[in-house]
């Protein structure tokens, strides 16, 4: 009897809930722990070496009560606004064209759509400062010495240049998402409004855009999202010149001295707000758009609308499109790379190419550590987003445990994360809680995993929702433990979801720097910090060299991750 118990004991102990528990309580702590700390640093006076932390509301006085703040406000709208409705009006009007008319070469034009995402938004940025710069910008000089033009004609160092920049290199992502919805849309009722004698133009405004509505809505909400929070672009176009806004503020707060953390956080719960805001309505729009659905067969083609001779000025226009973003801004920073010190092009300069830069970054002595670092992030990171948010979305999906949609909710809460508010509420964290992963490689990648937690729940909910249950009780019946049909069921079948949830994870996570700014300290640099350092250096053309062998392995790790992706079962 006595012998039983042991055994018994074991035969009733359950490691499911071990796994359940485990996974719940890392995403709660990494998803609420740092939120709570933020507001609460907020109310709290800078410490120093003579003076400790003080409770006041002095930084929300300093932050809202004056004009300064106002002026910060209208100008994180004014941009907001701008770069999402430039990229959205942009990228709208050519998967319009890829997907609804006669275009030459659009197929072609789709597939090169993704190599844009691969390019940095510092490299991106840093590129057209060299091609749009008032004083070095190619474009200017070229344009100067051409109509005999005194003043420059485009300044990337202005709001307006700024909304430029930021618009051109997310465009890809509106239409990405609007060529999506276009091909959801049945386009049958196109067609009877041409036939009923409608032109091109009504039917686009009148058929096409009431139908995608709610896909409009959601990809500018988005795009609002991500423009609020960028970093790069105001930090290396706005600051020089003064233009100000919460991103940028919030990083020269905490490089002040004393460094307002409180000020800082202030600064961040706003941000958080505006996010926050944004994405409630993005979820609204997603859950109510079966309002706007129509149906179609798998199988029915639409007519393509048919431009005659401007079909080959639309080609034009997707070419001139892909000179903007991918040939100068690459070609910019590949002539750079070839200089000793950086000059415009000219038949002087290129007797002057040199290696020099190249081998500068090849002797580099951080490179070879921020490179390792960086695939340690970005591998680790995705591997262990997908794993845990793989427990979550079966918690969430296939169980009626209760409280399961708050669990949902808390593990889409770093969503509405700036990438800079992340960091910087992980940074007040663990200075109050010093458990020894301050300074270190650890802090980062906890900020990534926090960072993009939400979208490998994506991925994995999107795969979870196609398994049947009938598959684990099968399982079930055959003895199996939750253990064992857990490892040998669900996650086989999750292997589309997983693999593409991966390699998306992978990629941004090198490419990330918002998050990594203010966490980062001497020998955890990735290579995203490295480029910053390099910039604020003034070291130009070694910037360049990194970022293009930055942007062609990139390329060649998304080209071989799409590899990987169709054999593992991923078609898009």
């Amino acid at each position: 009897m006595n012998a039983a118990a042991p055994f018994a004991l074991r035969r009733s102990f359950d490691w499911k809930w071990v796994v359940i528990g485990l996974c719940v309580v890392f995403t709660i702590y990494i998803a609420v722990v740092p939120l709570a700390f933020l507001l609460w640093q907020s109310f709290f006076t800078p410490q120093t070496a003579a003076k400790a932390a003080e409770f006041t509301l002095g930084n929300y006085t300093s932050a809202y009560g004056s004009s300064e703040t106002l002026r910060l406000f209208w100008n994180s709208v004014q941009f907001a606004v701008g770069a999402s409705l430039f990229a959205f009006v942009l990228g709208t009007a050519l998967a319009w064209m890829n997907e609804r008319t006669n275009t030459p070469f659009k197929t072609l034009f789709f597939a090169l759509s993704i190599i844009p995402l691969i390019i940095p938004g510092i490299l991106f940025t840093v590129a057209w400062i060299l091609l749009g710069s008032p004083k070095i910008g190619i474009i200017n000089l070229a344009l100067q010495n051409s109509f005999g033009l005194e003043r420059p004609l485009f300044n990337v160092y202005s709001l307006w240049g700024m909304i430029w920049v930021d618009g051109l290199h997310y465009s890809p992502m509106a239409f990405l998402l609007m060529t999506a919805a276009f091909r959801a849309m049945d386009p049958a009722l196109e067609e009877s409004a041409t036939m009923s004698g409608a032109n091109i133009f009504q039917v686009a405004y009148r058929v096409t855009l009431k139908l995608t509505w709610p896909a409009i809505l959601a990809t500018l909400l988005m795009l609002f999202v991500r423009a609020i929070e960028s970093f790069e672009v105001p930090a290396l176009l706005g600051l020089p010149v003064g233009i100000h806004v919460f991103t940028s503020a919030i990083y020269q707060a905490v490089h002040r001295y004393p460094s307002q953390i409180g000020l800082a956080s202030a600064y961040g719960m706003t941000l958080l707000v505006i996010t926050t805001i944004g994405v409630y309505f993005v979820s609204r729009l997603s859950s109510r758009g079966s309002k706007y659905a129509t149906m179609t067969g798998k199988g029915f083609r639409p007519r393509r609308i048919d431009l005659g001779p401007w079909r080959w000025v639309a080609a034009a226009v997707f070419i001139v499109y892909f000179l903007l973003i991918v040939v100068l801004p690459f070609a910019v920073l590949l002539w750079s790379s070839f200089q000793r010190f950086y000059s415009v092009p000219s038949w002087q300069a290129l007797n002057n190419l040199t290696l020099d830069p190249y081998r500068f970054i090849f002797t580099y002595p951080n490179l070879v550590r921020s490179v390792w670092n960086t695939l340690i992030l970005s591998f680790g990171s995705a591997t262990v987003i997908m794993l845990v948010t793989s427990v979550i979305c079966w918690i969430v999906v296939k169980t009626k445990l209760p409280g399961r949609w708050l669990l949902d909710n808390v593990a889409s809460l770093p969503m509405v994360f700036p990438g800079l508010v992340l960091g910087l509420s992980i940074m007040i964290f663990y200075l109050n809680f010093d458990i020894g992963i301050y300074g270190t490689i650890w802090i980062m990648f906890i900020a990534y995993v926090t960072r993009f937690m939400p979208y490998g729940l994506r991925y994995n909910t999107t795969s979870m929702l196609q398994i049947h249950k009938e598959l684990e009780e099968s399982a079930a019946m055959s003895g199996a433990s939750w253990g064992t049909t857990f490892r040998r069921v669900i996650l086989p079948l999750l292997k589309p979801g997983l693999v593409a949830g991966w390699i998306y994870v992978m990629i941004v996570s090198i490419r990330e720097l918002s998050s990594s700014i203010l966490l980062y300290s001497p020998g955890t640099e990735v290579l995203s910090i490295t480029i910053w350092e390099l910039w604020e250096n003034g070291q130009y053309v070694e910037l360049s060299a990194l970022g293009v062998l930055f942007i062609l392995a990139l390329f060649v790790l998304v080209m071989l991750a799409q590899w990987l992706g169709k054999k593992f079962g991923v078609k898009e």
